[in-house]
């Protein structure tokens, strides 16, 4: 079990390393709680815990899921959130919190959301929308609510965000559990087409995006 000692590491590690997986695994299980049945189920049909290779995705052709994927972690100055050696035997037994941290940004490259605190909150809304968990439909609009307060000169942004992201999470079809792991080939808008999503061919956040520590997501440095 994990202890206080061991989450005020992941905290330190995240604020002075820049390490997110495990912080970013901790605020997750969060989400995971009242995981619904169905969701659970599906989770066990996915590819096991294996962090895929940027480099090895950017020989892909362009406009394939992979490409465009590793694309976007480039330009975001981001990489794959990997959880410690000593912490992966738990988190396996927290199968929500190990998919979504692993592809928490292919939400993002999906739904065409950056990382500012606004587009964070498009992708907060989207798996609120998705119905995940009994956890989400509380902690969705906390997060929001929060955010706004922390960042009120983005309240605007933010609060259209969640609307769209949630609203595009009740139409669209189980993205955590689509095997992206046998699809890496395949062109992205195909990928949007077969899970209800509509095609994007822009950012739907313009804001900036900020280094910060919060529920919507896990940055270890973030930029415009």
């Amino acid at each position: 079990m994990t202890t206080l000692k061991r989450y005020l590491k992941s905290f330190t590690d995240y604020l002075y390393k820049g390490e997110v997986g495990d912080v970013g695994y901790f605020e997750t299980t969060l989400y995971g709680l009242g995981l619904r049945p169905e969701v659970a189920t599906q989770l066990k049909t996915v590819s096991p815990y294996v962090m895929p290779d940027l480099d090895q995705l950017k020989q892909l052709p362009q406009g394939t899921l992979g490409y465009e994927y590793a694309q976007y972690m480039d330009r975001y100055g981001l990489q794959v959130a990997k959880i410690s050696d000593d912490l992966l035997e738990e988190a396996k037994q927290q199968p929500f919190a190990l998919r979504y941290i692993l592809i928490h940004d292919l939400f993002h490259t999906l739904l065409g959301f950056d990382t500012s605190y606004a587009g964070e909150l498009g992708v907060q809304g989207f798996i609120t929308g998705q119905n995940y968990s009994r956890a989400l439909h509380l902690t969705g609009p906390l997060v929001q609510l929060i955010t706004m307060l922390i960042r009120p000169l983005q309240a605007r942004a933010i609060s259209r965000n969640f609307r769209q992201g949630k609203a595009l999470g009740q139409q669209a079809h189980c993205v955590l559990t689509f095997p992206f792991e046998q699809n890496w080939a395949r062109p992205i808008q195909a990928i949007r087409k077969e899970l209800n999503l509509p095609q994007v061919s822009h950012s739907l956040s313009s804001q900036p995006a900020v280094p910060s520590l919060k529920t919507v997501g896990w940055k270890g440095e973030a930029s415009a």
